[in-house]
């Protein structure tokens, strides 16, 4: 129906000398987030432009009573930050048609897609476990069965039977279609100025300050959290790494991202003590999951006692600090 493509968005990336941003760095308490955020850090490191810019929106995380919110970079947000439009894409055909015409002119496509025939999730979920994340498609070569893309903290290339698996080439003809959310982003013709990117970046860490929870999320998790512990410590101990991920890791990576964007939107230094803080209730969400492990293993509960109060306490200070500075 439609042409194939071999072209990719960005011109001369090769997953093998790829480079991940600092924000990706290994020293880092999380070197990964989510894949939504961490894949937007690698899209704009490649087109050129901060990541940093774009981490105004972590000051809006909730605790949603069984999770933290799976925080996600508002759409908004990066067109008036760096002048990237990204919108749904109806998929009615099958879905590597779809991203060789979208990729022929030069947008990028971010698909759902199965970890399963993902090589990168080695020793995670590559050909052990099905599981749903989101994946950007840099480069397609269909007629080759093989494409790059970016996934958490990189960029990867998968071939072959992975690529088949992928895109359900496989399937028996009585299965449902293939039909993956699917969203694409369309570039502008060159990365926005450092003046406008600090100035935007300012305007919307006011904005997203006002929507601040009401209330403070760490100590509203504190209050169920030995609760939830009690009932995950009966499940399989493969289901305490579901909960970690979508509680403690959710609250401590969003954290750290603050303080890099707070660090990164004031040089002067003039807010490195709401910096401080941030990474202090990162830190304590890094310590209480490796805690909440060897209490789950050894079903002993007391040492958890009060572990999330130094978070709980720097996240009221964090906000305080902001709101005599930006508030």
């Amino acid at each position: 129906m439609f042409g194939l493509s071999q072209k990719a968005v960005f011109a001369g990336l090769d997953p093998g000398s790829y480079r991940p941003h600092a924000l990706h760095d290994a020293e880092r308490m999380w070197p990964e987030t989510n894949c939504y955020v961490d894949l937007w850090i690698e899209v704009l490191n490649s087109f050129g432009a901060p990541p940093e810019a774009m981490l105004g929106f972590t000051l809006t995380q909730d605790f949603e009573g069984d999770q933290f919110t799976f925080f996600k970079v508002p759409l908004d947000d990066l067109e008036s930050l760096y002048g990237i439009r990204c919108t749904e894409l109806a998929i009615y055909d099958r879905v590597e048609t779809h991203l060789a015409v979208q990729i022929e002119r030069g947008r990028l496509c971010l698909v759902e897609m199965d970890s399963y025939f993902l090589p990168d999730t080695r020793g995670v979920a590559y050909r052990t476990e099905h599981g749903k994340t989101t994946i950007a498609v840099n480069r397609l070569d269909i007629a080759g069965r093989s494409l790059d893309y970016f996934h958490n903290g990189g960029f990867f290339r998968l071939e072959d039977d992975d690529f088949d698996g992928l895109f359900h080439h496989n399937a028996a003809p009585d299965e449902p279609s293939f039909l993956p959310y699917t969203e694409f982003a369309r570039f502008p013709a060159a990365p926005p100025t450092p003046d406008h990117l600090h100035v935007e970046a300012l305007r919307l860490l006011g904005v997203h300050f006002a929507r601040r929870p009401a209330a403070n999320p760490v100590a509203a998790f504190a209050q169920v959290f030995p609760e939830q512990v009690t009932e995950i410590a009966e499940r399989p101990f493969g289901f305490f790494h579901q909960y970690a991920f979508n509680t403690l890791r959710q609250l401590g990576a969003n954290f750290e991202l603050a303080a890099s964007h707070l660090d990164w939107i004031a040089p002067d230094g003039s807010l490195s003590e709401a910096a401080t803080e941030a990474r202090r209730v990162s830190e304590v969400a890094k310590s209480a999951q490796f805690q909440l492990a060897r209490a789950v293993t050894r079903r002993k509960f007391e040492p958890l006692a009060g572990i999330l109060e130094p978070a709980a306490e720097a996240w009221d200070r964090l906000f305080g600090i902001l709101a005599g500075r930006i508030g």
